[in-house]
Protein backbone atom coordinates (compact mmCIF):
# COMPACT_ATOMS: atom_id res chain seq x y z
CA UNK A 1 0.00 0.00 0.00
CA UNK A 2 1.28 3.22 -1.01
CA UNK A 3 0.59 6.15 1.71
CA UNK A 4 1.51 10.08 1.25
CA UNK A 5 0.52 13.19 3.05
CA UNK A 6 -1.51 15.51 2.07
CA UNK A 7 -0.40 19.24 2.76
CA UNK A 8 -3.05 21.46 2.96
CA UNK A 9 -3.72 25.18 3.52
CA UNK A 10 -5.95 24.60 7.02
CA UNK A 11 -5.58 23.86 10.61
CA UNK A 12 -5.82 20.18 10.13
CA UNK A 13 -3.34 17.89 12.09
CA UNK A 14 -2.62 14.88 9.45
CA UNK A 15 -3.80 13.97 6.13
CA UNK A 16 -3.39 10.88 4.53
CA UNK A 17 -3.97 9.43 1.00
CA UNK A 18 -3.54 5.60 -0.27
CA UNK A 19 -3.65 3.49 -3.02
CA UNK A 20 -3.87 -0.17 -2.99
CA UNK A 21 -3.32 -1.58 -6.17
CA UNK A 22 -4.10 -5.12 -5.57
CA UNK A 23 -7.47 -4.69 -4.45
CA UNK A 24 -8.00 -0.71 -6.37
CA UNK A 25 -8.20 1.10 -3.03
CA UNK A 26 -8.13 4.58 -3.38
CA UNK A 27 -8.87 6.16 0.31
CA UNK A 28 -8.14 9.43 2.40
CA UNK A 29 -7.78 9.82 6.19
CA UNK A 30 -7.94 13.59 7.91
CA UNK A 31 -7.47 14.00 10.88
CA UNK A 32 -8.90 17.45 12.10
CA UNK A 33 -7.71 17.09 15.91
CA UNK A 34 -7.11 14.99 18.40
CA UNK A 35 -6.47 17.73 21.39
CA UNK A 36 -9.48 16.02 23.42
CA UNK A 37 -8.47 12.46 22.54
CA UNK A 38 -8.38 9.99 19.38
CA UNK A 39 -9.83 11.47 16.26
CA UNK A 40 -13.50 9.66 15.61
CA UNK A 41 -15.26 9.29 12.56
CA UNK A 42 -17.04 7.31 9.89
CA UNK A 43 -15.98 5.67 6.52
CA UNK A 44 -17.58 7.26 3.68
CA UNK A 45 -17.95 4.90 0.70
CA UNK A 46 -19.12 7.38 -2.35
CA UNK A 47 -18.15 8.39 -5.76
CA UNK A 48 -16.29 11.50 -6.52
CA UNK A 49 -15.49 12.90 -9.71
CA UNK A 50 -11.99 14.22 -8.29
CA UNK A 51 -10.00 13.59 -5.82
CA UNK A 52 -9.95 17.10 -4.91
CA UNK A 53 -13.53 16.76 -5.01
CA UNK A 54 -12.77 13.50 -2.10
CA UNK A 55 -10.39 15.55 -0.30
CA UNK A 56 -12.40 18.88 -0.02
CA UNK A 57 -15.23 16.57 1.47
CA UNK A 58 -13.16 14.80 4.07
CA UNK A 59 -11.53 18.25 5.53
CA UNK A 60 -15.12 19.53 6.26
CA UNK A 61 -16.61 16.44 7.98
CA UNK A 62 -13.83 15.61 9.83
CA UNK A 63 -13.49 19.40 11.46
CA UNK A 64 -17.24 18.84 12.21
CA UNK A 65 -16.76 15.71 14.10
CA UNK A 66 -14.13 17.65 16.26
CA UNK A 67 -17.21 20.40 17.21
CA UNK A 68 -19.54 17.21 16.59
CA UNK A 69 -17.26 15.50 19.74
CA UNK A 70 -16.16 18.65 21.72
CA UNK A 71 -19.80 19.96 22.37
CA UNK A 72 -21.27 17.05 24.65
CA UNK A 73 -17.53 17.22 26.46
CA UNK A 74 -16.41 13.70 24.76
CA UNK A 75 -12.69 12.79 25.10
CA UNK A 76 -12.55 12.51 21.55
CA UNK A 77 -10.98 14.54 18.39
CA UNK A 78 -12.40 14.61 15.40
CA UNK A 79 -11.52 12.86 11.43
CA UNK A 80 -12.81 10.90 9.20
CA UNK A 81 -11.60 8.74 6.17
CA UNK A 82 -13.62 8.27 2.40
CA UNK A 83 -13.25 5.34 0.37
CA UNK A 84 -13.35 6.53 -3.20
CA UNK A 85 -15.55 4.86 -5.18
CA UNK A 86 -14.98 4.49 -9.04
CA UNK A 87 -18.38 3.52 -10.17
CA UNK A 88 -17.02 0.24 -11.17
CA UNK A 89 -17.47 -3.28 -10.25
CA UNK A 90 -14.83 -3.84 -7.42
CA UNK A 91 -14.50 -6.39 -4.70
CA UNK A 92 -16.31 -4.94 -1.80
CA UNK A 93 -14.40 -6.94 0.82
CA UNK A 94 -11.17 -6.05 -0.59
CA UNK A 95 -11.56 -2.39 -0.65
CA UNK A 96 -12.50 -2.74 2.98
CA UNK A 97 -10.20 -4.79 4.59
CA UNK A 98 -7.12 -2.51 2.52
CA UNK A 99 -9.42 0.23 4.37
CA UNK A 100 -8.77 -1.41 7.43
CA UNK A 101 -4.86 -1.40 6.91
CA UNK A 102 -4.67 2.08 6.39
CA UNK A 103 -6.67 2.79 9.40
CA UNK A 104 -4.61 0.68 11.09
CA UNK A 105 -1.16 2.46 10.22
CA UNK A 106 -2.15 5.03 12.77
CA UNK A 107 -2.09 2.65 15.65
CA UNK A 108 -5.16 4.07 16.87
CA UNK A 109 -4.66 7.83 16.41
CA UNK A 110 -7.78 7.46 14.15
CA UNK A 111 -10.81 5.27 15.19
CA UNK A 112 -13.37 4.46 12.67
CA UNK A 113 -16.89 3.69 11.84
CA UNK A 114 -19.90 3.90 9.55
CA UNK A 115 -21.25 6.60 7.36
CA UNK A 116 -22.76 6.96 3.95
CA UNK A 117 -22.19 3.89 2.15
CA UNK A 118 -21.21 1.52 4.57
CA UNK A 119 -22.60 -0.20 7.48
CA UNK A 120 -22.03 -2.00 10.61
CA UNK A 121 -21.59 -5.15 8.59
CA UNK A 122 -19.49 -3.27 6.91
CA UNK A 123 -17.26 -2.54 9.76
CA UNK A 124 -16.95 -5.82 10.62
CA UNK A 125 -15.07 -6.52 7.61
CA UNK A 126 -12.69 -3.56 8.58
CA UNK A 127 -12.08 -5.07 11.82
CA UNK A 128 -10.18 -8.40 10.31
CA UNK A 129 -7.48 -5.99 9.51
CA UNK A 130 -8.15 -3.22 12.54
CA UNK A 131 -8.95 -3.17 15.94
CA UNK A 132 -9.71 0.50 15.35
CA UNK A 133 -13.27 0.70 14.49
CA UNK A 134 -16.54 0.54 16.23
CA UNK A 135 -19.91 0.81 15.41
CA UNK A 136 -19.93 -2.72 14.79
CA UNK A 137 -22.84 -5.27 14.63
CA UNK A 138 -21.64 -6.75 17.67
CA UNK A 139 -21.05 -3.36 19.28
CA UNK A 140 -23.11 -0.58 19.59
CA UNK A 141 -25.04 -1.52 16.09
CA UNK A 142 -26.72 0.99 13.44
CA UNK A 143 -26.63 4.47 14.47
CA UNK A 144 -29.12 5.47 12.66
CA UNK A 145 -32.07 5.54 14.94
CA UNK A 146 -30.10 7.33 17.58
CA UNK A 147 -29.10 9.94 15.32
CA UNK A 148 -32.37 10.17 14.28
CA UNK A 149 -33.64 10.72 17.78
CA UNK A 150 -30.58 13.41 18.34
CA UNK A 151 -32.24 15.06 15.22
CA UNK A 152 -35.94 14.72 16.71
CA UNK A 153 -35.18 16.06 20.14
CA UNK A 154 -33.24 19.16 17.71
CA UNK A 155 -35.98 20.00 16.03
CA UNK A 156 -38.06 19.81 19.25
CA UNK A 157 -35.83 22.51 20.59
CA UNK A 158 -36.15 24.45 18.08
CA UNK A 159 -40.04 24.65 17.65
CA UNK A 160 -39.79 25.43 21.73
CA UNK A 161 -37.35 28.13 20.87
CA UNK A 162 -39.40 29.59 17.43
CA UNK A 163 -43.04 28.97 18.97
CA UNK A 164 -42.56 28.42 22.56
CA UNK A 165 -43.44 24.69 22.20
CA UNK A 166 -41.66 21.30 21.41
CA UNK A 167 -45.44 19.91 20.65
CA UNK A 168 -45.51 19.28 16.99
CA UNK A 169 -49.07 18.32 16.94
CA UNK A 170 -49.90 19.35 13.22
CA UNK A 171 -46.56 21.08 12.48
CA UNK A 172 -45.52 20.08 9.18
CA UNK A 173 -42.06 18.70 8.08
CA UNK A 174 -40.43 18.28 4.91
CA UNK A 175 -37.81 15.60 4.87
CA UNK A 176 -34.91 14.91 2.15
CA UNK A 177 -33.50 11.94 2.20
CA UNK A 178 -35.39 8.94 3.42
CA UNK A 179 -32.69 6.18 4.33
CA UNK A 180 -31.90 4.90 7.31
CA UNK A 181 -31.81 8.46 9.58
CA UNK A 182 -34.60 9.88 7.04
CA UNK A 183 -36.85 6.79 7.77
CA UNK A 184 -36.37 6.80 11.48
CA UNK A 185 -36.80 10.35 11.81
CA UNK A 186 -40.30 10.31 9.72
CA UNK A 187 -41.08 7.54 12.25
CA UNK A 188 -40.20 9.72 14.94
CA UNK A 189 -42.24 12.87 13.29
CA UNK A 190 -45.41 10.64 12.55
CA UNK A 191 -45.65 9.34 16.09
CA UNK A 192 -45.86 13.17 17.46
CA UNK A 193 -48.00 14.05 15.61
CA UNK A 194 -46.19 16.01 12.92
CA UNK A 195 -47.20 16.01 9.07
CA UNK A 196 -44.74 14.75 6.73
CA UNK A 197 -43.63 15.94 3.02
CA UNK A 198 -40.61 13.65 2.09
CA UNK A 199 -38.74 12.95 -1.19
CA UNK A 200 -35.94 11.25 -1.95
CA UNK A 201 -34.26 9.61 -5.30
CA UNK A 202 -34.34 5.99 -4.33
CA UNK A 203 -38.12 5.18 -5.02
CA UNK A 204 -38.16 2.04 -2.81
CA UNK A 205 -36.89 4.56 0.52
CA UNK A 206 -39.69 7.09 -0.51
CA UNK A 207 -42.62 4.56 -1.05
CA UNK A 208 -41.93 2.67 2.20
CA UNK A 209 -41.96 6.36 4.56
CA UNK A 210 -45.00 6.87 2.40
CA UNK A 211 -47.18 3.49 3.24
CA UNK A 212 -46.21 3.45 6.71
CA UNK A 213 -46.43 7.29 7.46
CA UNK A 214 -49.30 8.99 5.39
CA UNK A 215 -46.24 11.42 3.96
CA UNK A 216 -46.54 13.30 0.96
CA UNK A 217 -44.18 13.07 -2.09
CA UNK A 218 -42.52 15.64 -3.81
CA UNK A 219 -39.91 15.27 -6.56
CA UNK A 220 -36.84 15.74 -5.22
CA UNK A 221 -36.26 19.66 -6.70
CA UNK A 222 -39.64 20.30 -5.22
CA UNK A 223 -38.81 19.99 -1.51
CA UNK A 224 -37.09 23.10 -0.98
CA UNK A 225 -40.45 25.29 -1.74
CA UNK A 226 -42.65 22.68 -0.15
CA UNK A 227 -45.53 24.82 2.33
CA UNK A 228 -44.05 23.38 5.34
CA UNK A 229 -42.93 24.61 8.83
CA UNK A 230 -39.78 22.41 8.92
CA UNK A 231 -37.21 21.44 6.47
CA UNK A 232 -35.06 18.43 7.75
CA UNK A 233 -31.99 17.78 5.29
CA UNK A 234 -31.50 14.16 5.57
CA UNK A 235 -29.06 13.69 2.40
CA UNK A 236 -25.93 15.30 1.53
CA UNK A 237 -24.54 18.25 2.59
CA UNK A 238 -24.65 21.71 1.07
CA UNK A 239 -27.73 22.03 0.16
CA UNK A 240 -28.50 25.26 1.95
CA UNK A 241 -27.46 27.43 -0.83
CA UNK A 242 -27.72 30.91 -2.68
CA UNK A 243 -30.04 28.96 -4.71
CA UNK A 244 -32.48 27.06 -2.19
CA UNK A 245 -31.72 29.71 0.41
CA UNK A 246 -34.53 31.65 -1.66
CA UNK A 247 -37.13 28.57 -2.32
CA UNK A 248 -37.17 28.33 1.72
CA UNK A 249 -40.53 29.03 2.88
CA UNK A 250 -40.60 27.24 6.55
CA UNK A 251 -39.24 28.73 9.65
CA UNK A 252 -36.64 26.35 11.31
CA UNK A 253 -34.16 24.40 8.95
CA UNK A 254 -32.96 20.83 11.61
CA UNK A 255 -31.57 18.01 10.35
CA UNK A 256 -29.47 14.90 9.76
CA UNK A 257 -27.14 15.89 6.94
CA UNK A 258 -23.75 16.86 7.65
CA UNK A 259 -22.54 20.34 6.43
CA UNK A 260 -25.75 21.87 5.45
CA UNK A 261 -24.39 25.32 4.71
CA UNK A 262 -22.25 25.19 1.96
CA UNK A 263 -21.09 28.02 2.96
CA UNK A 264 -20.90 29.66 6.27
CA UNK A 265 -22.38 32.79 5.04
CA UNK A 266 -25.11 30.74 4.34
CA UNK A 267 -26.15 30.98 8.32
CA UNK A 268 -26.15 34.43 7.79
CA UNK A 269 -28.61 34.26 5.03
CA UNK A 270 -31.17 32.03 6.73
CA UNK A 271 -30.71 34.59 9.63
CA UNK A 272 -31.48 37.15 7.78
CA UNK A 273 -34.53 35.32 6.28
CA UNK A 274 -35.64 34.52 9.91
CA UNK A 275 -35.30 31.37 9.61
CA UNK A 276 -33.94 29.38 12.35
CA UNK A 277 -31.23 26.93 11.89
CA UNK A 278 -30.44 24.16 14.20
CA UNK A 279 -26.61 23.52 13.51
CA UNK A 280 -26.06 20.21 11.90
CA UNK A 281 -23.21 18.44 13.62
CA UNK A 282 -25.06 19.68 17.41
CA UNK A 283 -28.31 17.57 15.68
CA UNK A 284 -27.23 15.02 14.45
CA UNK A 285 -24.59 13.87 17.32
CA UNK A 286 -26.95 10.89 18.59
CA UNK A 287 -24.83 8.28 16.45
CA UNK A 288 -21.33 8.91 18.19
CA UNK A 289 -23.00 9.51 20.98
CA UNK A 290 -24.47 6.10 21.10
CA UNK A 291 -21.27 4.99 19.52
CA UNK A 292 -19.68 5.56 22.90
CA UNK A 293 -21.10 2.72 24.18
CA UNK A 294 -18.07 1.20 22.53
CA UNK A 295 -15.85 3.66 22.47
CA UNK A 296 -16.28 4.43 26.38
CA UNK A 297 -18.14 1.45 27.76
CA UNK A 298 -20.93 3.95 28.47
CA UNK A 299 -23.94 2.01 29.33
CA UNK A 300 -27.09 1.69 27.22
CA UNK A 301 -29.54 3.82 29.60
CA UNK A 302 -26.58 6.46 29.96
CA UNK A 303 -25.96 6.96 26.21
CA UNK A 304 -29.79 7.74 25.51
CA UNK A 305 -29.46 10.34 28.10
CA UNK A 306 -27.26 12.13 26.38
CA UNK A 307 -28.85 11.72 22.88
CA UNK A 308 -31.76 13.35 24.37
CA UNK A 309 -29.52 15.99 25.82
CA UNK A 310 -29.10 17.44 22.53
CA UNK A 311 -32.19 19.08 23.36
CA UNK A 312 -30.85 21.28 25.71
CA UNK A 313 -27.83 21.79 24.41
CA UNK A 314 -29.32 23.24 21.25
CA UNK A 315 -31.56 25.48 23.52
CA UNK A 316 -28.31 27.11 24.45
CA UNK A 317 -27.21 27.40 21.55
CA UNK A 318 -30.03 29.47 20.38
CA UNK A 319 -30.16 31.34 23.61
CA UNK A 320 -26.64 32.01 23.31
CA UNK A 321 -26.59 33.06 19.44
CA UNK A 322 -29.50 35.81 20.09
CA UNK A 323 -28.07 37.30 22.85
CA UNK A 324 -24.71 37.78 21.52
CA UNK A 325 -26.41 39.22 17.86
CA UNK A 326 -24.80 36.53 15.75
CA UNK A 327 -25.69 33.18 14.08
CA UNK A 328 -26.82 30.01 15.49
CA UNK A 329 -23.94 28.36 13.18
CA UNK A 330 -21.67 30.85 14.92
CA UNK A 331 -22.72 30.37 18.42
CA UNK A 332 -21.98 26.44 18.36
CA UNK A 333 -18.80 26.82 16.69
CA UNK A 334 -17.54 29.46 19.51
CA UNK A 335 -19.01 27.03 21.93
CA UNK A 336 -16.58 23.87 20.58
CA UNK A 337 -13.59 26.18 19.88
CA UNK A 338 -13.76 27.42 24.19
CA UNK A 339 -13.91 23.66 25.14
CA UNK A 340 -10.96 22.69 22.77
CA UNK A 341 -9.25 25.62 23.65
CA UNK A 342 -9.36 24.75 27.49
CA UNK A 343 -8.35 21.09 26.35
CA UNK A 344 -4.65 22.20 24.81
Amino acid sequence: MEITEKITNTDHEQVLIARDAASGYHGIIAIHSTALGPAVGGTRFWHYDTEEEALTDALRLSQGMTYKNALPGLPLGGGKSIIISNGKTANREALLRAHGRFVDTLKGRYITAEDVGTSPADMEIVRLETRYVAGLLSGSGDPSPFTARGVFRAIQASSKFRWNSDDLSGVTVAIQGCGHVGYNLAKFLHESGAKLIVTDVDRDSVERVVDEFGAKEVEPGEIFSAAAEIFAPCALGGVINDATIPELEVQIVAGAANNQLAEERHGAMLRERNILYAPDYVANAGGVLNGCIELLGWEAEHALRKVDGIYDTMLSIFESAHAQGITTNEAADRLAEDRLRRAV
